[in-house]
């Protein structure tokens, strides 16, 4: 019962921030249009529902040829690749807004895990590939909501001469592991009210205590490099 309300909300709440962030959206096209590169769109393959792929809306925020230019999958912090007006939209996830579009479509909710690439979930643990997408993923989820600051810790990472990849598969991928299960285990309206209430307060006040505020039980873990 509840996946049919949570799917009759996205839709809903999707068409309703459409129009009211017409006025935002609009400016940014334009803006992506004249500098950088010149394009707008970026498409990429994310795996969803049940580890079945589709392709994922974002703004244009990095270089065209990017993935294949030095530094690879992972963005850190100041990247040379990222376009001139990227480092804006990544930094405050206006990057993500196009996604409401996958919400509109049925690939994606408002909450959920967080859709990665294919080679990205072939890093998850094998337990954590075969449950993490029983949900819908989203445009914000418990991961998201623990790691809004993902590339300024790959950042240190680096800095400190450490393999950012093995990072990932050693650290970050194991514990947002953890953190769906969690999300799975507390499925339902409460815990994705908080999880939207609480993205758009560490949007405006980016407070890493505002995640254990909400959910004080939810794994945690120091990241120590």
């Amino acid at each position: 019962m509840y996946q049919l309300f949570k799917r009759l909300s996205d839709i809903l709440l999707a068409i309703i921030a459409i129009i009211i962030l017409t006025p935002i959206l609009i400016p940014i096209i334009i803006g992506l249009l004249i500098t950088g590169e010149g394009y707008v769109w970026y498409f990429q393959t994310r795996v969803g529902k049940k580890n079945k792929t589709f392709q994922i809306w974002k703004f244009a925020t990095m270089l065209k040829n990017s993935v294949n230019m030095k530094g690879g999958l992972i963005t850190t912090t100041n990247d040379p690749r990222i376009t001139p007006m990227g480092g804006f939209l990544r930094k405050s996830k206006i990057n993500e807004l196009p996604q409401l579009i996958n919400i509109l479509k049925g690939d994606m909710s408002f909450v959920g895990p967080r859709p990665v690439m294919p080679k990205s979930f072939e890093v998850y643990p094998e337990p954590i590939q075969k449950f993490i997408y029983d949900v819908t993923p989203g445009l914000t989820g418990m991961g998201s909501l623990i790691f809004r600051d993902e590339e300024e810790l790959i950042t240190k990472v680096r800095d400190k001469g450490l393999e950012t990849w093995e990072y990932y598969k050693s650290e970050i991928y194991p514990f947002k592991g953890e953190l769906e299960q969690y999300y799975q285990n507390h499925y339902g309206f409460v815990t994705d009210f908080k999880i939207f209430i609480g993205t758009a307060l560490m949007v405006l006040f980016s407070n890493d205590k505002i995640p254990y505020l909400l959910f004080p039980n939810a794994p945690k873990k120091e990241f120590n490099f």
